[in-house]
């Protein structure tokens, strides 16, 4: 980055660019298992036309810019530049717009799911994909991410209808409208999301709401082993019963989230959590269903929630498991698979993820979306210990190519980043050099993100 940049930067933003290596620092990886990567600056817009003039600035001179949000993603998607800039959203957490009746809001990118949640608390409605972590609403377009309640509401890409978008050159581009519905022209939109900060930056999202559901009702359930639940959660799904989430915890995981998460009259098996929205009657009817598909697998007893704070713990408990394994020990990195198959195919690989699990001696508790067939192996190591990081790469090639002989995906929701290139290139290498074109044609200087997805050249 040359003093002409520095300058023009220095005079447009003041005190919200910084050259510090502190700054620079926070900002350099997110929760993933990469080194940091320190760019040359960061800076910290707060409008839309304050990022094209980043923008434009640095296309102008060539200069690489890395997009972050909250930092929490996994796969290397916002690991700095040192020939660049990392440009921080923080400052864009602004809610813009709500529309109750019409369930439908815009946002800036970094308001975060909570937050929105939060204010939206009044209006009998809500915002239903959560991830693990309590990322940023752009960021959460940008790699395509979903969440527990995928299996009813769907992923972000079922939810976002328009978005505010800074390309490479500084333009800046609205798609998608705020019906329900639209057959004009390309759907850029969707071109957007998932693209992970390589082809623009998204600034402002516009979001599908849902109506608060008249009741909501939580349990646990308990098997004989994993083969039995996953089944359970098959069949709950090719029943076609209406259900809200069906989340999946090893007996593994079950013994460090009791422990980190403090849950009280939980036992450490393998385990289903339910939840149903609907009417009470509605919901009455599936749950009557899904305790006899339960029990026909050798399924316990549910053990309800019997209120708010213990439903809420239950679900915090499934959302905190990243870092109830990362906590196991001193010094040691999480690295966390994301595959996903067919529904029909989820036992065989959950199965035999399970087992090579075993057979490489691998710390490696495993959670899943298993209502929609997506599932993680969260993998404790030592960084300083390269055999077992050896083993661990060797189970991660191993489980794509098992997922990809099912006709599944290498990532179900955590995008691909830095970590997930080489696989990429199993699952589409005919579609490579159309995004590749994509790429040049709207980012020719490829300074967006570079290096993510895939190397352009």
């Amino acid at each position: 980055m040359n003093e002409q940049i520095q300058t023009e930067l220095k005079k447009i933003f003041n005190g919200r660019f910084s050259l510090s290596e502190s700054t620079r620092a926070n900002y350099a990886r997110g929760e993933d298992t990469f080194d940091p990567v320190l760019s040359q600056a960061v800076v910290f817009p707060e409008t839309n036309e304050e990022v094209s003039k980043i923008l434009k600035l640095c296309n102008e001179h060539k200069v690489p810019v890395v997009p972050f949000g909250t930092g929490t993603s996994l796969e290397g998607h916002v690991v700095g530049n040192e020939n660049g800039i990392t440009i921080s959203l923080e400052k864009m957490n602004k809610v813009l717009s709500v529309n109750a009746g019409d369930f439908d809001c815009r946002v800036q990118a970094n308001v975060t799911r909570k937050q929105l949640n939060e204010y939206l608390r009044e209006d009998g409605v809500f915002f239903p994909i959560d991830p693990g972590a309590d990322a940023a609403l752009g960021g959460m377009a940008s790699t395509s991410a979903s969440g527990t309640m995928a299996v009813k509401y769907g992923t972000m890409r079922t939810v976002v209808s328009g978005l505010t978008v800074v390309l490479a050159n500084g333009d800046i581009i609205k798609t998608g409208t705020r019906s329900k519905k639209s057959s004009a022209g390309y759907n850029l939109t969707n071109l957007f999301i998932g693209s992970e900060g390589t082809l623009g930056i998204i600034t402002e999202v516009q979001l599908r709401l849902s109506p608060i559901p008249e009741s909501i009702m939580s349990a646990v359930c308990y098997f004989p082993d994993l083969d039995s639940a996953v089944l359970t959660s098959q069949e709950i799904i090719q029943y076609g019963i209406p259900i809200a989430r069906i989340e999946m915890l090893n007996k593994e995981q079950m013994e460090i989230s009791i422990k980190y998460s403090k849950l009280e009259n939980i036992k450490a098996s393998p385990t289903l959590f339910f939840e149903f929205h609907g009417s009470e009657d509605s919901n009455k009817e599936s749950i009557k269903i899904v305790e006899e598909l339960s029990k026909n697998n050798g399924g316990s007893e549910f053990k309800w929630a019997e209120s708010i704070e213990e439903r809420n713990l239950l679900w915090k408990a499934r959302h905190d498991v990243y870092y109830s394994v990362k906590a196991l020990g001193k010094n040691m990195k999480v690295y966390s698979t994301d595959i996903c198959v067919p529904i029909s195919k989820l036992v065989e690989c959950i199965s035999w993820a399970e087992k090579e699990v075993k057979d490489k001696d691998l710390i490696a508790p495993m959670v899943g979306h298993v209502g929609d067939g997506n599932f993680h192996s969260i993998i404790l190591y030592d960084p300083n210990d390269k055999e077992k990081q050896k083993l661990i790469k060797e189970y991660s090639d191993n489980l794509i190519e098992k997922a990809l002989e099912l006709e599944g995906t290498i990532t179900g929701e955590h995008g691909i980043g830095l970590q997930k290139k080489g696989y990429l290139l199993k699952e589409h290498p005919d579609n490579l050099p159309v995004m590749k074109s994509i790429k040049r044609s709207i980012d020719p200087n490829n300074i967006m993100n570079p290096g993510k997805i895939f190397d352009l050249n």
